[in-house]
């Protein structure tokens, strides 16, 4: 099966849009959907089947799946937000045979499976074709949000970002803190599937935190490099991300000292300066 499709990327740009990333030997396909959103198609090894991540829109989905020939058999979803779970009943009427699963503490019609800490979804056959994920609880953007983590790799909507994390709606910062905490600390070769293309504009804003970091100014530059080629910036891993991301740099002297700086006050906690950060990007940069 060819895992390779042609679309248009979030930025506006078209072109092949479908590079496509290992996990466990199978190849996980980015779906551009909106603006900026990524909906991940992860394939059934040795059959033309898929699981969807976060299908905020069906008419994409629909049209990768035509092209492929494959059949979604699965949906996963990390948090209620429309732009992850508005494709959900087009997705059932068109493949009624599908799975829904997704986060059980917040309100998302048409799930089948509620899931919650360290609930278990196995997806494919038994045994080696088989790919299973473990559901690890990580509210903060929002209050019930979940994500997926096996086969080294994490689906984790919109908690972590390339470079950054959500903002805090129905959660709070401690809670996000707390989640970012937990996630950073997954093996370095770790894939992280967010769901938004905000790399580049994330980087904007951990420049002024860090502006000397040089990993950062490198990933920049590869960023730059895979949009201006209609790549995506994603999937990055957990050794980039802890070394350029702001969010999951708060026990950083160099981070620590940006914080407070903006802050106008001493910082006596990660979690504290967690929130500077956090409040910081949300009133100066967004």
């Amino acid at each position: 099966m060819n895992l390779f499709f042609t679309a248009n990327r979030p930025g506006g740009r078209s072109g092949r849009c479908g590079l496509t990333y290992p996990l466990r030997m199978r190849k996980i396909l980015p779906v551009a959907a909106f603006s900026d959103n990524y909906i991940w198609l992860i394939p059934d090894s040795g059959r033309d089947r898929v699981a969807v991540v976060d299908p905020g829109d069906a008419a994409p989905v629909i049209a990768v799946c035509n092209r492929l020939g494959v059949t979604p058999n699965a949906i996963l979803i990390t948090h209620h937000h429309g732009d992850h779970v508005g494709g959900i009943a087009a997705l059932r009427v068109r493949y009624p045979d599908l799975t829904v699963y997704g986060p059980a503490n917040e309100r998302i019609p048409h799930i089948d499976v509620p899931l919650a800490e360290g609930d278990r979804v196995e997806l494919g056959d038994v045994g080696d074709q088989g790919i299973g994920f473990t559901v690890w609880d990580v509210p903060g953007h929002t209050s019930g949000h979940i994500a997926y983590v096996g086969e080294g790799a994490v689906f984790c909507g919109d908690t972590l970002f390339g470079c950054g994390c959500g903002r805090v709606f129905s959660g709070t910062h401690e809670q996000l803190h707390a989640a970012l905490a937990r996630l950073r600390d997954l093996p370095g070769d770790t894939a992280v599937y967010c769901a938004h293309e905000y790399t580049l504009d994330n980087i904007g804003f951990a420049k002024w935190v860090e502006p000397e970091n040089a990993a950062l100014l490198q990933r920049e530059r590869d960023c730059h490099a895979a949009l201006d080629a209609d790549r995506p910036t994603l999937p990055s891993n957990m050794a980039q991300e802890r070394a350029t991301n702001p969010f999951l740099r708060f026990d950083v002297a160099t981070v620590i000292a940006a914080a407070a700086g903006n802050a106008g006050r001493e910082l006596d906690s990660d979690a504290a300066v967690f929130r500077a950060l956090r409040e910081w990007k949300d009133r100066e940069y967004d």
